[in-house]
This record gives structure tokens, C-alpha cells and sequence, in this order.
């Protein structure tokens, strides 16, 4: 894995817990002496720091058959200029990383090295990530099937076209911001109607795991768990009113157009 920040960390947090079997450690390059420090002793993890080693990422590369490009998107080609040729034959690339096409990767490969895009969330962590996977040109359904299971110990994979994969990004790997966002705001909102913090946090932390777990559970669409909780003339029918009279429908759909647009800008360039 080259680079575990925030999204390849959540991917090798994953990959590291007790029910997932690793036949070899997972060599990982971190930026700062410090980060790679954190995995020592660690027996499956072996971990090289950039700082002081140079050749960190190329030595990271060397012998394994999947590669995780965890970097940031500006960061991407030149990672994969450096690692090209210490790349074993066969190798998997996969990327990680939001606005970046399996071609311009491609472009500074082997000809024929499979490139895998993938988009996954930060759930994946504790297991419970969705991750989209769409093939470059190269990979073949081998290369995916392999990817898939990579990313199937984190949670769960949906195989996409490529041109899928910002759709993928604005829906689920940004989703979880979403979530928090709406969280802030009850959190807040709960406040101004009275409640302490902690009491707060408790309400409506539970209330969104409550029900998170009661769609997951039962199967049913989220509308008609909705429309359980909401009693003709009742009060959460008068809240759920005003909700939708500011127009959550049209608001999402600018709000993941948003997404969409600043991963075409990175795709551009810009």
C-alpha cells in the first residue's frame, strides 16, 4: 500500500483485523518517520517511511501482486512513475484515489498492467465499507475478481463501469460526511431545544444506529419505514413536512452534481 492517510488507513484497518487472513505482511510506505514508527513490532505490518528512505515506495512494491496507490489524486501518477519498474509481472494497480481514470495510470505502465479503480468508504475500517470497482482496460475478470475479494474483507463491493465511479464517489464515499453533517445538526438542534451535550450525543447517536440497523434488519424500503413512524396529523408527520418543503430531493441532487463536477475538474486537471 502506498500511502495509508485517511482512506488507505481505513482499507488497511481493515485488512488488519482478527478475521481477516493475510498470508504475508502488508508492506505499506507512510510519508513521516513517525507514522511508519506506529507499526513496529507490528508482525503484519512492515511499514517504510519516505522520510528517510528514498526508495520506500519502490521497495514496497517489490514481489507483491496487488498494489494499493493510497496517495492523494495530485500525488498518483507521480507514485506510479517511481513504482513501474519494480513491479512484478502480473501485478494489480488499484487506485484509490477520486478523480484520477484508469488511463492516465495506465499511461505510465508496463504496457498491459492491470489498473482496477476502486472507491470505497471509511466504514470500511470497521467492516462495514461499500466499495465500487471498475476495471481499466487491462484487467480482466481475474484481476477483478481478485480485487473484489480484497475489498469484500472490508465490507461490501459493487462492480461498475468506469464511468460509474464518481457517481460511486459522490453517493458512498463521500456519504458518510453527509451523515455526520446531518448529525451536527441534530446534535445542534437538540441543544437549542435544551439538553446537555452528552444528552444529546445519546439521543441522537442512537437514534441514527437505531435505525440504520432496523433497515438494515428488516428488508423494507426506507419510505416505508418511514411512513411507519409517521401518524397521519401526527408530530413527526408535521416535522417530516417541513423537511420536505425544502426540497431534500433537488438538494441532494445538487449536492452529489457538486461531487460529480469537482472529480470531473480533477479528471481535467484543474
Amino acid at each position: 500500500m502506498i500511502g495509508v492517510g485517511s482512506m488507505g488507513g481505513a482499507i488497511l484497518a481493515g485488512l488488519r483485523d482478527p478475521e481477516v487472513r493475510i498470508e504475508r505482511p502488508i508492506a505499506v510506505t507512510t510519508r513521516s518517520a513517525a507514522s511508519a514508527a506506529a507499526f513496529a513490532g507490528s508482525p503484519d505490518v512492515v511499514a517504510h517511511a519516505a522520510e528517510t528512505d528514498p526508495e520506500a515506495n519502490r521497495r514496497a512494491v517489490r514481489g507483491a501482486a496487488v498494489v494499493v496507490l493510497g496517495v492523494k489524486p495530485w500525488m498518483v501518477v507521480d507514485a506510479v512513475r517511481e513504482i513501474a519498474g519494480e513491479l512484478a509481472p502480473g501485478a494489480i494497480v488499484v487506485s484509490v484515489a477520486a478523480g484520477i481514470p484508469c488511463a492516465a495510470i495506465e499511461a505510465e505502465l508496463p504496457e498491459g498492467t492491470p489498473v482496477v479503480r476502486a472507491m470505497p468508504n471509511t466504514p470500511s475500517q470497521i467492516g462495514l465499507g461499500v466499495t465500487g470497482i471498475a476495471a481499466g482496460a487491462a484487467a480482466g475478470c481475474a484481476e477483478i475478481s481478485v480485487v473484489r475479494r480484497l475489498f469484500e474483507t472490508v465490507g461490501e463491493v459493487l462492480e461498475v463501469r468506469e464511468s460509474q465511479i464518481n457517481d460511486v464517489a459522490a453517493v458512498s464515499g463521500s456519504g458518510p460526511a453527509y451523515l455526520y453533517l446531518y448529525a451536527e445538526e441534530m446534535l445542534a438542534a437538540a441543544e437549542r431545544r435544551g439538553f446537555d451535550p452528552a444528552q444529546a450525543r445519546t439521543l441522537v447517536q442512537q437514534t441514527v444506529r437505531g435505525a440504520a440497523e432496523l433497515w438494515a434488519a428488516s428488508g423494507e424500503e426506507p419510505a416505508e419505514l418511514r411512513r411507519r413512524v409517521t401518524s397521519p396529523k401526527g408530530t413527526t408527520e408535521q416535522a417530516v413536512l417541513v423537511l420536505q418543503d425544502a426540497d431534500w430531493g433537488g438538494l441532494f441532487d445538487r449536492a452529489l452534481a457538486a461531487n460529480v463536477r469537482r472529480s470531473e475538474e480533477l479528471e481535467a486537471g484543474a
